[in-house]
Parts: C-alpha cells; sequence; structure tokens
C-alpha cells in the first residue's frame, strides 16, 4: 500500500550533547514524503522523504541561524535533507531495519533505522492512516559539518554523535482506478 507522510501529525527530531553535560533538541517543522509498504512482504517496502532545512527549530533563533549558516547546514547551498531507502528487513514482531541513503549537506552515507510499525486505523475524517516510530544517528563529521570550539576544561562545545528520532503518520493514498 501507499502512503503519503502527514507532516502535520509527524515529528523529524535531533538531539546533540551540548558542552557535554546537557542534551539540546531540535525539529525540521517542514518535511514530506512517501512510503511503500508491504505488510506481507517487507523486503517490498520502501521510503523516500525531504526535509527543509530551512525549516530547523531548536527553541534559540540565534542558534537556528548559526545552524542555517555555512559552519554547519548552509541552507543556501544544500536546502534539504534527503533518505532513500534501499532495504527493509524484519527483524521480530512489528520492528525492521531500514537501511538507505542520507544526503545532508551535500554528502550521501548509507545509514540504518531502527523502524516500529505502530499500526493502522482510520482518522476521524474517514481517511485510513499509519503510523511508523524511526531512530538512528549518525556522525555530524561524516556530513561535514564540522564546526566546534574547544572547552577550556577539555571536551568539546558540541558532541559529533546526533540522535536522529521520527514519529510519522502517514495517510494511505489514493487507489488509482483505470478503465
Amino acid at each position: 500500500m501507499n502512503w503519503t507522510i502527514d507532516g502535520s501529525h509527524s515529528l523529524a527530531e535531533f538531539s546533540v550533547k551540548h558542552m557535554m553535560v546537557a542534551t539540546v533538541k531540535g525539529r525540521f517543522q517542514n518535511f514530506s514524503g512517501n512510503i511503500v509498504w508491504d505488510e506481507t512482504n517487507p523486503a517490498n517496502s520502501s521510503v523516500e522523504a525531504t526535509l527543509e532545512v530551512s525549516s530547523i527549530t531548536t527553541n534559540d533563533e540565534k542558534r537556528d541561524g548559526h545552524l542555517a549558516s555555512a559552519d554547519f547546514f548552509e541552507t543556501e547551498k544544500y536546502p534539504t535533507i534527503t533518505f532513500v531507502s534501499k532495504k527493509v528487513e524484519a527483524k521480530s514482531g512489528e520492528e525492521f531495519k531500514v537501511t538507505g541513503d542520507l544526503t545532508m549537506h551535500g554528502i550521501t552515507k548509507e545509514v540504518v533505522l531502527d523502524v516500529d510499525y505502530n499500526g493502522t486505523g482510520k482518522n476521524p475524517w474517514g481517511m485510513t492512516v499509519a503510523g511508523f516510530s524511526a531512530r538512528t544517528s549518525v556522525n555530524r563529521k561524516d556530513f561535514g559539518l564540522n564546526w566546534n570550539v574547544a572547552l577550556e576544561a577539555g571536551g568539546m562545545l558540541v558532541s559529533e554523535k546526533i540522535n536522529i528520532s521520527l514519529e510519522i503518520e502517514a495517510v494511505a493514498a489514493p487507489v488509482e482506478v483505470t478503465a
């Protein structure tokens, strides 16, 4: 079945250690994508998603501006982050591994998402929806996001490891009838 990601009922979030002691979270407010989900044979499933980097928010306008700058995402030059799956594997029960290409800051790397299929249901408007939760971690330096500051007491201002968390609600695409 084909599904369209419902951005207004989904979340694309990241977290990073700040000053080695605190966790700072951010999210991308604008993203879209399509999911082909075959419950009976997950290997026939696929995902494509695009995030608008300029929609980043960390609840700090100054930090958001810095993240959009050439020190990090360079949103003028690299306006989107994309994920295109290459393989979906069943792990156990409703747990899956989705391997795909993540392109960020003009660099493409293979990543593996740990995905939970949360089931389907009808929303109040009669549309069928499905839910998925996904997690992964990446090293930001692998994507050319190298800016940092050494701390006087040792360590760095921003960790290299970025945790990514997705909560996705997708709407079943209408079935096209051909004559």
